[in-house]
């Protein structure tokens, strides 16, 4: 079944917007760890710095998928709960690897938290999807 030009007109537009901004600075920003952070940063902080671009990228991805999906509940959860982990979990790890002080830390799991009933509740939007 094919939805109306009604029905794709109430998609909502910014999980698209920023998936696609999250999937350009992931680029920028992985860039910028292998080219402009190197002898700034210690090994470990660059490892911290690329953990970041990774779950900012695949999260990009993630929320990408949701922008594509027929609007649900919880589809439009799971697209929040991406936007969020990425600012607290990727935003922490960013600030981190730049030398925040350690308490920002504590936005770490948080993030992560966000991330885990993100999947979930896109697991649950696609089991409920209808044909």
């Amino acid at each position: 079944m094919t939805s109306s030009p009604t029905q794709r007109a109430a998609q909502p537009r910014w999980p698209g917007a920023i998936a696609a901004a999250a999937g350009a600075s992931a680029v920028i920003l992985g860039a910028l760890g292998a080219h402009g952070l190197q002898g700034q940063l210690s090994a470990q902080m660059l490892e911290v710095w690329h953990t970041a671009v990774r779950f900012q990228f695949w999260h990009a991805l993630a929320l990408a998928i949701c922008a594509l999906l027929r609007r649900s509940h919880a589809i439009d959860l799971a697209a929040i709960l991406f936007t969020v982990g990425m600012l607290l979990l990727c935003g922490s790890l960013y600030a981190l690897a730049l030398d925040a002080p350690s308490a920002v830390g504590v936005l770490t799991p948080l993030g992560g938290l966000a991330f885990i009933v993100g999947w979930i509740s896109l697991g649950v939007g696609f089991y409920h999807r209808s044909e």
